[in-house]
């Protein structure tokens, strides 16, 4: 199928891209429409019949089973080495919060973490007394400067590195195979946040020589809200004792002698939503057998590319995006614009769904493999037009009534 039929079929079964352009991903992907359809299915079986027989719960086992395959297929991993989540930030919980911490120890992590990430490293802070450092990584195109800085950083003992494969500011897709080297080198544990990489770009989890990798349902992989992934290292997750642990973390449950599950599967410490592990499942096997995950990833990161050289020609647009490190985000700056207002005008102006990175006043597009280059050519219009004024010289936008001939009424 040429890509112009392949790209159109897609969107077929992703109807949030006829609301707009399409643009944000790195907060909530499109959900194809037979995930949703899955969901309503199961919620409307729930309702009717209850939830409370005993072949509903097995049933939800075997679903859980399935979701935890799928995730595996997609991020090239073994399925007993996924544990399902709430979300990225739970991910990382569960396994941060369940390494051996004692007052003083060190945790390295960037200087452009998401509050998603962030958070469970300023919880041990304040709980357990640890030292939470930032290692300057600059804009994260040079992994050179970004390894000798997290090389001299580990000058002294760290028990932990904890950082995002792709950060969500600047989009730079990091080292995190060589840092996860580096960590193992300096007898410490690295914990990777795919909140911006999981589904964007490929990546092979058994291969990746990192401990951790948390990642979001919603996002790349397109699945539903409430929902997300942990694998773990298989040594590190028998050698640990969950911080957190339900029904759900042992594989035979007593007083006197549990056991918990072998792999990440004890990291599974509450139930889950079980229309949302039918469809984040469903999600992830739409992505692999009906889109073709490398086609996805490979056709994602070359529009994105060429829509940052497109933004960089543009007169007074600035792109923050490091261009041989970026992945599927590109981040960019109107000269004279707050992010916010300009993101505004480009929204309206564009018919399109983007966002603004207050964290660094930069505006910021997720490009997926759904988007068209009719699309970004027409942002990147919009993008022109809004450059060449100043916030108060912009025209005003001009609305137009059409009557039920679709003529402008007079």
């Amino acid at each position: 199928m040429p890509d112009s039929e392949r790209v159109a079929a897609v969107r077929e079964l992703l109807p949030a891209t006829r609301a707009g352009i399409y643009l944000n991903a790195g907060t909530c992907g499109p959900i194809p429409a037979e995930s949703q359809r899955a969901m309503e299915e199961l919620a409307s079986l729930e309702l009717t019949t209850g939830r409370a027989l005993a072949e509903q719960w097995e049933d939800a086992l075997v679903r859980m089973e399935e979701a935890r395959s799928a995730v595996a297929a997609v991020m090239v991993a073994d399925p007993g080495d996924i544990a399902l989540t709430h979300s990225t930030s739970d991910g990382l919980n569960l396994i941060v919060s369940s390494l051996p911490w004692r007052p003083g120890d060190r945790i390295l992590t960037t200087n452009h973490e998401h509050p998603g990430g962030l958070g469970p490293l300023l919880a041990l802070r304040a709980r357990v007394g640890v030292e939470v450092e930032r290692v300057d990584v600059g804009d994260g195109g040079d992994p050179d400067a970004i390894v000798a800085a997290f090389e001299a950083a580990l000058a002294r003992p760290a028990r932990a590195i904890m950082v995002s494969h792709a950060l969500w500011t600047t989009g730079a897709v990091l080292p995190v195979a060589r840092l996860g080297a580096l960590a193992c080198a300096a007898g410490a544990v690295c914990v990777v946040d795919g909140a911006q990489s999981a589904g964007a770009i490929p990546i092979v989890l058994d291969e990746l020589g990192v401990d951790a990798y948390a990642m979001p349902a919603q996002k790349w992989l397109l699945g539903p809200e409430g929902m997300g992934a942990l694998w773990v290292r298989r040594e590190l997750a028998d050698a640990t004792v969950p911080m957190a642990a339900g029904y759900l973390s042992y594989r035979s449950f007593s007083f006197d002698a549990p056991v918990l599950h072998a792999g990440a599967r004890r990291f599974e410490a509450t139930d889950f939503h079980r229309p949302s592990v039918v469809g984040f499942a469903r999600s992830l096997g739409w992505l692999s057998m009906s889109v073709g995950v490398t086609w996805a990833q490979e056709r994602a990161v070359r529009l994105a590319g060429g829509m940052a050289d497109r933004l960089a020609s543009i007169p007074g647009v600035s792109v923050v995006t490091p261009r041989p490190a970026a992945g599927t985000l590109v981040s960019f700056r109107i000269d004279g614009w707050p992010a916010a207002q300009a993101g505004a005008e480009i929204a309206v102006r564009a018919m399109a769904i983007i966002r603004d990175v207050p964290a660094i006043d930069a505006l910021r597009l997720s490009i997926g493999f759904w988007t068209t280059q009719v699309e970004l050519d027409r942002v990147a219009e919009v993008v022109e037009q809004v450059a060449r004024h100043a916030p108060g010289t912009l025209p005003r936008r001009r609305l137009t009534v059409l009557g039920s001939d679709g003529q402008p009424l007079a």
